[in-house]
């Protein structure tokens, strides 16, 4: 197994790095829209989860715009990173290495949260915090949504 077996999983880490609940929301999203993922995670195919996958990932988008709304590299912030990188990650790395597909996906997105919030500050500064979340936010969607795109295969038949 090569290590460019898991470039899935690392870019879905980079997502993470910037908003916590896009790679759960982007893997969400192919699930419903019938995308089998390489890795095989049992909590993927429950409506609870994928809805709640949505919305927050929703959620977090306007939330991310408010003038209260916490670095990413508070605990919480981390943590919600670690696990939506993890499970994200899991579910694009091959099957039968979903354990190494999520460490690679933490291993990128806890220190690229902190190289990310020092870009997004530096941003918040010359263009505003909704201007530049805006930008941050269009960037990710979009990465999000091609990385797991990509990783992903039509179950319809």
């Amino acid at each position: 197994m090569k290590i460019t077996s898991f470039v899935y999983s690392a870019l879905i880490g980079l997502v993470a790095s910037c908003r916590s609940m896009t790679p759960m929301a982007a893997i969400a999203a192919a699930r419903i829209a019938r995308r089998d993922t390489p890795g095989r995670i049992l909590l993927l195919d429950r409506p609870l989860f994928k809805y709640g996958a949505l919305a927050m990932g929703v959620g977090e988008l306007f939330g991310d715009k408010m003038k209260s709304a916490p670095d990413r590299t508070v605990f919480l912030g981390l943590t919600a990173r670690v696990a939506s990188a993890g499970i994200a990650g899991a579910a694009l790395a091959p099957s039968g290495k979903e354990k190494a597909g999520a460490a690679i996906a933490v291993s990128t997105a806890v220190p690229l949260a902190y190289a990310s919030l020092a870009a997004r500050k530096k941003a918040i500064e010359e263009i505003g915090q909704t201007r530049s979340g805006l930008i941050e936010d269009t960037l990710i969607v979009a990465i999000g949504a091609a990385v797991v795109f990509l990783a992903t295969r039509s179950n319809r038949r």
